[in-house]
């Protein structure tokens, strides 16, 4: 490349915008880059003070656990009831029927044995049945028809 052609584009590049202009042709290539004459600081850090704030007032009292519960008791009232309680083993959807429309596994007095199926736990899109881990009468059920249950939540009563 030529002398005059070189200068040419050095002058190019420091009146331009651009930082940096690369040619590559047959006889070789040409990288120009400008320097900045204003070199980049390091970044400054920039303290600000909050205003200052009032305490907020107190909030109001949380209202007594009564009055969160639900209207269906969840669990049996402590030395109410008597008798085996079935309790939930996984985390799911309760319910008392094989399908919508179906006849339930078990009515309250119903009399059952250990290892009859009582309910099912929908779990992830899968129908887990579950069994009576003992035998007797149904007393008492817990739990409604398509509630969500938690581990280890009461569902019958048996006695």
């Amino acid at each position: 490349m030529d002398l005059r052609k070189l200068k040419s584009l050095i002058d190019l590049v420091s009146e331009s915008n651009i930082s940096e202009l690369e040619i590559t042709e047959a006889e070789g290539k040409i990288r120009i880059v400008k320097s900045d004459p204003n070199p980049p600081q390091a970044p400054q850090t920039v303290y600000m003070q909050a205003p200052a704030v009032a305490p907020a007032p107190p909030a109001p009292s949380a209202p007594p656990a009564a009055e969160l519960a639900p209207a269906a008791p969840i669990a049996p009232e402590p030395g109410a009831e008597t008798g085996h309680v079935v309790k939930s083993p996984m985390v799911g959807t309760f319910y008392r029927a094989p399908s919508p429309g179906a006849k339930p596994f078990v009515e309250i007095g119903d009399s059952i044995k250990e290892g009859q199926p009582i309910c099912i736990i929908e779990a992830m899109k899968i129908m887990n049945e579950i069994e009576a881990d003992g035998s007797g009468t149904i007393k008492r059920m817990l739990c409604e028809n398509g509630q969500a249950v938690e581990f280890g939540q009461p569902l019958f009563i048996i006695e």
